[in-house]
């Protein structure tokens, strides 16, 4: 049995309306799930029975596969596939992992050192004022440094015209109080 529900235009996505499904339809389908799961389990234990007999009887020999620990989807179990270009994960030990030895770099690792070691001999030169960048700042700091020496002669001299009016304003002052009295 199936509900349906109306809800008008916005109610629907793209127009479709909603179905919803019946209590009774879930219990079945939960019973049938449920039923085809203990199928599985039990087909699964008899063949891992026989698999455990093989095993006993074969003790001394290194030749089983890892594969029939592991539980295979869909239809591995059922089919063996080689593929050739599927990599099988080896696990290594902490002892075979090789940390010292050299290491091949990526391209943007490359890259990355060029230009920091580049952004260096760059840093060098310009401290040594080799580079055109260096020459212009050092002929702007060379104007700089005069237009300041010139300021401070001018201002000095300005000082020292005005300490002389200051003195002659100070001397006149003095002849003509000297005058009055």
């Amino acid at each position: 049995m199936l509900f349906v529900l109306f809800l008008g235009k916005k109610g629907g996505h793209k127009g479709r309306m909603r179905t919803y499904t019946s209590p009774e339809e879930i219990d079945a389908q939960m019973k049938a799930e449920k039923e085809r799961k203990k199928t599985e389990d039990e087909e699964g234990a008899s063949v891992n029975d026989n698999q455990s007999e093989d095993k006993l009887t074969a003790s001394g020999s290194e030749d089983s596969d890892d594969d029939g620990s592991q539980k295979r989807k869909g239809i591995e179990g059922l089919i063996e596939i080689e593929n050739p270009n599927r990599a099988a994960q080896k696990t290594k030990k902490v002892t075979e992992l090789e940390l010292e030895g050299p290491r091949q770099l990526s391209r943007r690792e490359r890259e990355e050192i060029e230009k920091q070691k580049a952004k260096e001999r760059y840093m060098k030169m310009h401290l040594a004022g080799k580079t055109d960048q260096a020459k212009a700042d050092l002929a702007r700091l060379a104007i700089i440094k005069k237009q300041r020496e010139e300021a401070a002669r001018k201002k000095e001299e300005e000082r020292k015209a005005k300490e002389a009016a200051h003195e002659a304003a100070a001397a006149a002052k003095g002849i003509h109080t000297m005058s009055l009295k």
